[in-house]
């Protein structure tokens, strides 16, 4: 498997000079294997993403882990959907009282966007899931529903042994009742469970979480405690809030690992940076 960072910027795109070496395009992660390509996020990275795609794939997998739009916003702009030899399919949750493709039809409709969903070129399929298992050319899919507002998955994706893990968004430390003590009833540990390599929100420090509890979001302190937990053997730190700037982000995450065990490897995400497992 070839993994590749297109986005891990969290909330809202934030480019800038400030912000070149982790990027600031929002969440889009690919996994390619063969001609299979499994899409994770359709955030502002997906649309270069799209550009740079082989052209003779003509089939490709989006799995959305939730809809705000930070997580959405690219999609229209994805160069695979204006392409009729194309098959694009999606997975992602439903809401509670609307369809996947209701929802979807929202982003793809004036005022947000001028191109309405039945207007797109290519043949779309759609797949809502919940707690499931699905097959995608030899992957196993799983999802679950984590502890981040409206209706959210976190994705584990197999094959061959090898395990990646993606929950860009989710607060771990309200899923259980002794956090990180206990893997009961904790939310995401099923997704997480001895991951090789786990992509997980780390948005905040220890004093900006204080102040932002049941915002969806992680402190990276309360991230790495869920990694121990996992027991992953790397862990992406993703989401990183729009505001901070690569100095920042560094500082506060050296800052966050002070007299912490970590029994990973821990890095910070960052644009375009490939993995292989």
């Amino acid at each position: 498997m070839k993994i590749t960072i297109w986005g891990c910027r969290g909330s809202m795109p934030t480019p800038g000079p400030e912000k070149n070496k982790y990027g600031g395009n929002t969440s889009c992660v690919q996994i390619e294997h063969g001609n299979t390509c499994l899409i994770f996020d359709g955030g502002s990275g997906i649309q270069e993403l799209g550009q740079q795609l082989d052209p003779d794939i003509l089939e490709v997998n989006i799995l959305l882990t939730h809809l705000h739009i930070d997580h959405i916003m690219g999609l229209g702009y994805f160069k695979p959907f204006y392409n009729p030899e194309c098959t694009v399919n999606i997975w992602g949750p439903a809401g509670s009282s609307e369809s996947l493709i209701e929802r979807l039809r929202r982003y793809f409709s004036p005022p947000f966007f001028p191109v309405r969903f039945r207007e797109l070129s290519a043949k779309i399929n759609i797949h809502e899931i919940d707690n499931s298992t699905f097959s995608i050319d030899g992957f196993t899919i799983k999802s679950e529903y984590l502890c981040h507002p409206g209706p959210t998955v976190g994705y584990r994706c197999e094959l061959g042994g090898s395990v990646v893990s993606f929950m860009p968004d989710h607060e771990p430390s309200l899923g259980s009742s002794d956090f990180p003590n206990l893997t009961e009833w904790c939310s995401g540990y099923n997704i997480s469970k001895e991951a090789d390599l786990l992509f997980h929100d780390g948005q905040y420090s220890n004093s900006e979480y204080d102040r932002r509890v049941g915002w969806g979001h992680s402190s990276v302190s309360d991230a790495i405690d869920f990694g121990n937990l996992s027991k992953v053997k790397k862990m992406v730190l993703f989401h990183h809030d729009p505001a901070h700037t690569d100095v920042q982000l560094e500082a506060m995450v050296d800052k966050s690992i002070q007299g912490k065990t970590i029994d990973f490897d821990l890095v910070i995400g960052k644009e375009n940076d490939v993995f292989y497992l």
